[in-house]
């Protein structure tokens, strides 16, 4: 959870961000993206990791058909990097997004065709 201190001598406060607020953001800006669903686990696929050099971010996602996989991590990638910079002070210095699986789409079962009865007169 992020923190505000207030310092009363005139010295600007101090605010930090846990992984949990990171995350959220992650999470918001993937359900932006069109032709992905989150994984279905407790931490959505997303792992978070704060170094030196910036955000590590390591995303897995499951894909729609029809779909390009490679346009679709692009995607997710810039999106990503231009929500968390935007909403926190931290820069993103990596995104490996990874597709699990692919969903497709549900064939619909032809009508069983039922036989003409005769009509008796």
């Amino acid at each position: 959870m992020a923190s505000i201190r207030y310092n009363p001598n005139g010295q600007k406060g101090r605010i930090s961000y846990n992984t949990d607020i990171v995350s959220g953001i992650v999470v918001l800006s993937l359900q932006e993206t069109e032709g992905i669903e989150l994984v279905p686990s407790k931490s959505k696929g997303i792992k978070i990791c704060f170094e030196k050099e910036g955000i590590f971010a390591d995303i897995s996602v499951i894909a729609h058909y029809g779909y390009s996989v490679p346009a679709l991590a692009y995607s997710i990638q810039q999106t990503v990097k231009q929500m968390v910079e935007s909403m926190t002070k931290f820069k993103i210095a990596k995104v490996d997004v990874h597709v699990q699986s692919v969903i497709f789409p549900a064939a619909t079962p032809a009508a069983p065709e039922e036989p003409e009865q005769e009509k008796i007169g």
